[in-house]
């Protein structure tokens, strides 16, 4: 019986080729295995960003679970946009989810919103996946910046109905709806904004139907009353 030659190519070639179907193999059922974990994490994660953006914070993974079932009443879509409407204390609130650009990859978020006659920010959360740490990065890492978008106004009066005025801004000149951009990072601050201005532009009809009392709603009550009187 001939001695089985490990020096040569043929065997070197199918040793390896073994080695990575094995290796190959492992890596898939780890993964496999382990998917429903990360998939939960995931989840997790993006219901403590909403309740972020709802001031809820500091709460472990039972807890969070927990405190969003019970403010969260409803989800939904629409064109690729998610809201959820929630309530805390009695009082109704629109979450919007968010998503942009900035300096060097894509950003996120969420905002609440909450007022009847005059929408205002209940809250702000925002995330990116690699913006410039101490920069860019403190749209995630900055409480105390996410929380000048409290209180602010979400839209106003404009020559075609309600316009978003949410605004981030290097010099603020209107408190009651713009925020300083973070010091050092233009680029992402802009990002944000152009963001905020996309996604609460297509929030305008879901608010309308949360709230009831919302600018936008009469704006698309008194759109409906002409295409009424046209059809007369």
């Amino acid at each position: 019986m001939s001695k089985l030659n490990t020096n040569s190519n043929s065997y070197i070639i199918i040793y390896s080729a073994i080695l990575v179907v094995i290796v190959a193999f492992l890596l898939a059922f780890i993964f496999k295995a382990l998917k429903p974990m990360q998939d939960a994490n995931v989840a997790l994660d993006q219901k403590k960003q909403i309740l972020y953006s709802l001031n809820i914070r500091d709460l472990d993974g039972a807890e969070a679970e927990a405190k969003y079932a019970e403010v969260v009443k409803e989800e939904g879509e629409r064109d690729g946009q998610k809201f959820y409407s929630c309530e805390i204390n009695g009082e109704k609130i629109l979450v919007v989810s968010l998503k942009g650009m900035g300096l060097w990859g894509g950003i996120s978020g969420f905002i609440s919103i909450h007022g009847d006659e005059t929408p205002t920010v209940y809250g702000a959360y925002f995330n990116h996946e690699g913006e410039t740490a101490g920069l860019g990065a403190e749209i995630k890492d900055s409480k105390a910046w996410q929380e000048k978008f409290i209180d602010k106004k979400v839209y106003v009066d404009g020559s075609e109905g309600s316009e978003v005025a949410l605004s981030v801004v290097k010099k603020v000149d209107d408190p009651t709806t713009q925020v300083d951009c973070v010091t050092g990072a233009t680029l992402t601050s802009n990002g944000v904004n152009d963001m905020l201005k996309a996604g609460l532009k297509d929030a305008q009809k879901r608010a309308c139907e949360l709230f009831g009392k919302v600018e936008c709603a009469k704006d698309s009550a008194a759109t409906a009353t002409e295409t009424k009187t046209e059809e007369e």
